[in-house]
């Protein structure tokens, strides 16, 4: 089952930090398919939907970028800035507070293995 891009929306800027918490530097691609390993296929994230949230973690300065030229290719990096390194904790937090209110709401048992 793939997750709706309604579902995704939500919390792309969370899964973006993350990954650039885990792996301290990655470019778009690169994070598109982390995350579509991680995640089993369930998490699709499209180009139109990963640049346009680099972006905005970029003028939310939790974001930096590092250009880098690889033959005749350019190719942007992306890491979390010093500020990004400490708003993580608060986006992870309220994510994993907003799950469990949902929960709650729709009634939801945790499911076990």
């Amino acid at each position: 089952m793939i997750y709706s891009s309604e579902l995704i929306k939500g919390t792309l800027k969370t899964i973006v930090l993350k990954q650039l918490e885990n792996n301290k530097r990655m470019y778009g691609y690169e994070i598109t398919q982390r995350v579509k390993e991680l995640s089993l296929e369930r998490i699709l994230i499209t180009e139109g939907a990963l640049y346009p949230t680099l972006h905005s973690l970029e003028a939310e300065g939790l974001v930096t970028t590092e250009t880098e030229y690889i033959g005749k290719r350019v190719r942007k990096y992306y890491s979390l800035s010093p500020e990004g390194k400490t708003k993580i904790g608060e986006k992870i937090s309220e994510l994993a507070d907003f799950m469990n209110t949902m929960k709650f709401l729709l009634d939801i048992n945790p499911q076990t293995v």
